[in-house]
C-alpha cells in the first residue's frame, strides 16, 4: 500500500504531466503467472493480431481477461495502483476494460490518441478515464515502451488521428505501472528488437462513463459471483453516488444471489 506521501506524488504527477510509473510494485512471481497464463490463452484461443492501424499488425491482445480466471481478480484492486486511480477519478470509479497487449518484434508505432477521445465533451475537462499499463517485461524505447506527449491532457483537443507528433518512450522496468489521465496524448511504440513486448491495460473510468467493455454481459453472472466485493463494485456491481445504475430502486449486486447491497440508495438517505 502506498503511503499518503507516495500516493499524492504520483496524483501531483498525473495533474501536471498527466501520468506517473509506480516502479516495481508488482510481485515478480505473479507477473510469472500473467506471463504464462497469457501464453497459455493465446494458445488454446489461436488469438492473432487484428491487423488494423490501431491494434496493430504484430500485436496480440487477448480482451475481458476477468472472464478467464480468477488469476486476473487481482489487477483491478491491486493496493498500490488502484488508490492513485481513485485519487485521479474517485471511489466510485469502474473497471472499463482489462485486456492483454503483446508487442512483436517488427511492430510499427500506433497512432497518437487518447483514450477519451470518442467522449463528446469539450477539453480541458474533469478526468473521466484513467488508465494504466502494466509491465510484464522491460519496456525500453527499442522494445516499444507507450510513447507519451506529457502535458497534452490540459489541451483543448485530442489528436487527429494518424499525424506524427514528437513524443517520448514511457521506459520502466518489468513490474512497474504507468498510470495516465485519459486524456493524455499517446501510442504504443515501435519494437525493433527481437523479443515480445507484454503488458496488461488495466483500465478503468468514472462511474458516469459508459465502459469500453460491458462487464455485466462479458463476464459471466457464477463468476462475477464469486468476486471480492470491491471487484464486484468495480465491475458495475454497485451504485454511483446512490443513485446511478439502479435497477428498480435496487443495487444490482442482488442479482448475483447471496451478495449483499454495498451503496445505501440517494432516497434512503434524504
Amino acid at each position: 500500500m502506498l503511503d499518503t506521501e507516495a500516493l499524492q506524488g504520483h496524483l501531483d504527477a498525473v495533474a501536471r504531466d498527466g501520468y506517473t510509473i509506480l516502479e516495481g510494485v508488482i510481485d515478480p512471481a505473479f507477473i510469472d503467472s500473467l506471463n504464462d497464463d497469457l501464453a497459455r490463452l493465446e494458445r488454446v484461443y489461436e488469438v492473432v493480431p487484428s491487423d488494423n492501424s490501431f491494434e496493430g499488425a504484430r500485436t496480440v491482445r487477448i480482451y475481458n481477461l476477468l472472464a478467464f480466471g480468477p488469476l486476473y481478480e487481482a489487477i483491478p484492486v491491486h493496493d498500490h495502483v488502484l488508490p492513485v486511480v481513485e485519487g485521479v477519478l474517485d471511489p466510485g470509479c469502474l473497471v472499463s476494460s482489462l485486456s492483454s497487449i503483446s508487442i512483436d518484434p517488427g511492430e510499427t508505432a500506433q497512432p497518437i490518441h487518447a483514450d477519451d477521445q470518442l467522449i463528446p465533451l469539450d477539453k480541458p475537462h474533469a478526468p473521466t478515464v484513467c488508465n494504466s499499463m502494466w509491465a510484464l517485461t522491460d519496456y525500453t524505447e527499442a522494445n516499444g515502451a507507450t510513447r507519451i506527449i506529457p502535458g497534452t491532457h490540459l489541451a483543448d483537443a485530442s489528436p487527429d488521428y494518424g499525424a506524427p507528433y514528437d513524443s517520448i518512450p514511457a521506459e520502466m522496468s518489468k513490474g512497474s505501472v504507468l498510470v495516465w489521465h485519459g486524456s493524455l496524448w499517446h501510442g504504443g511504440g515501435a519494437n525493433t528488437t527481437d523479443e515480445r513486448r507484454v503488458g496488461v491495460a488495466m483500465n478503468y473510468c468514472a462511474g458516469w462513463i459508459r465502459q469500453q467493455e460491458n462487464q455485466q454481459l462479458g463476464i459471466p453472472r457464477e463468476v462475477a459471483a464469486g468476486f471480492s466485493p470491491r471487484l464486484r463494485q468495480l465491475c458495475g456491481y454497485g451504485i454511483y453516488n446512490g443513485l446511478m445504475g439502479h435497477i428498480n430502486k435496487h443495487d444490482p449486486v442482488e442479482l448475483l444471489g447471496d451478495a449483499t447491497p454495498d451503496d445505501p440508495m440517494v432516497w434512503d438517505q434524504i
